[in-house]
C-alpha cells in the first residue's frame, strides 16, 4: 500500500472524491462541480466540454445531458469517456476514465423535476448540438414548447443521466517546486478490487 495520509487518506475512492468536492464547494467562486468531459468521435478524433456533476454514487459518477448531443452520441457509441474536475481555489484535481451507462428512469425523472421551469423547457426546444438559424429561432421553439407542454413538462425522452463507472481515478494535489502528490487508483472492471499507486509528478 502507498503512503497515503491527510486528503489522500481512505480505502473508498469516491468517498475521498464526495470530500474534495463537498471542500470545493466552499472555495470554489462557481460550479465547484464543472468537469471537462472528453469522448471521442468515429474517427476517434477527441472531444471535450465542461458539464456539472450532478452525483457522486457509490461506484459511479453522474452528469446529464441531451442524449442526440455530439457528447451523447459518442458516448452511445464508444461506451467510454473521461473527465478531470479542476479546483484551482484547493490546487487539487480528480481525473476519471470508465465505461458509460444512461440513467434514463426514475432518478433521471426526479432530477429533471428539480430543475429550473425554463430548464426543462429548454431541454425539450434544444436541439443540442446541431446547426441553429438565430437565437430568435431558438427562443421561439421555447414558447411553441411551452404552449405544448405548459408548466409541468415531462423528461424528454432524449434527455437524461450518464453513469461514468470508473476503472481508473487520480486524485492530484499540488506540491512546492512542482513536486506535485498523485496517486492512481485502478481495477480490471467494475466491482474488482482497486490498486493504489504514487505516480511521479
Amino acid at each position: 500500500m502507498t503512503d497515503r495520509t491527510g486528503i489522500f487518506a481512505g480505502d473508498d475512492p469516491f468517498a475521498i472524491a464526495r470530500a474534495w468536492l463537498a471542500e470545493a464547494e466552499g472555495t470554489e467562486p462557481n460550479d465547484p462541480n464543472a468537469i471537462a468531459l472528453a469522448t471521442v468521435d468515429a474517427g476517434g478524433l477527441p472531444n471535450v466540454r465542461m458539464v456539472l456533476l450532478k452525483d457522486i454514487g457509490a461506484d459511479d459518477f453522474t452528469f446529464y445531458t441531451n442524449y442526440d448531443s455530439a457528447k451523447g452520441q459518442e458516448i452511445a457509441a464508444s461506451g467510454k469517456a473521461a473527465f478531470v474536475a479542476h479546483w484551482k481555489s484547493l490546487h487539487r484535481q480528480l481525473r476519471v476514465r470508465g465505461t458509460v451507462v444512461r440513467e434514463d428512469g426514475p432518478t433521471a425523472d426526479a432530477y429533471y423535476a428539480s430543475r429550473a421551469l425554463q430548464s426543462r423547457l429548454g431541454a425539450w426546444a434544444s436541439r443540442q448540438s446541431r446547426p441553429l438559424s438565430s437565437r430568435a429561432a431558438l427562443v421561439a421553439e421555447v414558447a411553441k414548447m411551452t404552449a405544448l407542454h405548459g408548466t409541468a413538462p415531462t423528461r424528454p425522452p432524449h434527455w437524461g443521466g450518464f453513469r461514468i463507472t470508473p476503472i481508473e481515478i487520480e486524485f492530484w494535489a499540488d506540491g512546492a517546486f512542482r513536486l506535485h502528490d498523485r496517486f492512481r487508483w485502478t481495477r480490471a472492471a467494475a466491482g474488482a478490487p482497486w490498486q493504489v499507486e504514487r505516480l511521479n509528478p
